[in-house]
């Protein structure tokens, strides 16, 4: 409910503040420790990077409450973005986007967790786990950089706005895809913030979906298996019926106004 979640937002904003939180029933302060502030925003950000990889994986909805107060935070507390794309661009080079390339004198083992890959005892996850935690990870920044915490004072431009998520799909597309995680990713993001891209850069918008139609989905093709072939096709269904609508659709679970009054 829009309630709890303003609790939780001001409980973290006090937190950061310098005020006395009372957590796991012990009244704490991060003016007890020359270093707490510090220690505090990293670990924050890295718990927001955390509930990408694990909640939202798991319920894509939950992308837009974890988004809004992590955007909300962000504004007032800028070191904590900072830290938040540290910790993102670590667990997820595709949020840069960059695809590590393997170099010289690197082992395979230190290679995979360059991708991204977790790897443990010398075995590396599933790629369906895998792309799950990308998929999250990808939907919480989509989120955050559309989203503002509707009670703060909104005098300036968002911290990290759509223009971001503008660049990053530029970026993505002047980039020779990967099979699998690329289709994966362009569809998770544009499912989040499409519309709010279709919103506000409008023709343009529709004419980088009709590139990445026309010249782009070719790409993927061509590097792709046909047990590969999942993704794929789900990522031009989408396409193919937003280009037909004209319209992209609002992304499920996201917060309507109606929210805030619950």
């Amino acid at each position: 409910a829009g309630s709890q979640l303003r609790e939780i937002f001001d409980k973290i904003n006090n937190l950061l503040s310098g005020k006395s939180v009372v957590s796991g029933g012990r009244t704490v302060s991060v003016t007890q420790h020359p270093q707490g502030l510090d220690f505090v925003y990293y670990k924050l950000a890295e718990k927001f990077v955390n509930q990408g990889e694990e909640e939202v994986a798991s319920h894509h909805d939950a992308a837009f409450p974890i988004a809004v107060v992590a955007s909300g935070i962000w504004e007032i507390h800028p070191r904590v973005g900072d830290l938040f794309l540290a910790h993102l661009h670590k667990k997820c080079p595709y949020s840069v986007p960059f695809y590590p390339a393997l170099k010289e004198g690197t082992s395979m083992e230190e290679y995979q967790r360059m991708l991204g890959y977790q790897v443990k005892d010398s075995k590396v996850e599933e790629q369906d786990h895998f792309l799950k935690r990308m998929s999250g990870l990808i939907r919480l920044y989509a989120a955050i950089i559309q989203l503002r915490w509707p009670y703060g004072n909104k005098q300036g431009p968002h911290p990290h706005g759509l223009n971001y998520g503008w660049r990053w799909l530029a970026q993505m597309l002047n980039m020779e895809p990967l099979a699998d995680v690329t289709a994966t990713l362009l569809l998770d993001f544009l499912e989040v913030c499409g519309n709010a891209l279709m919103k506000q850069y409008q023709v343009q918008f529709w004419k980088i979906m009709l590139l990445i139609r026309e010249d782009y989905i070719p790409r993927i093709e061509a590097i792709t298996s046909s047990g590969q072939m999942g993704s794929l096709m789900r990522f031009k269904q989408f396409l193919e019926k937003c280009l037909q609508q004209k319209e992209v659709p609002l992304p499920k679970g996201a917060l309507q106004s109606s929210f805030w009054r619950s």
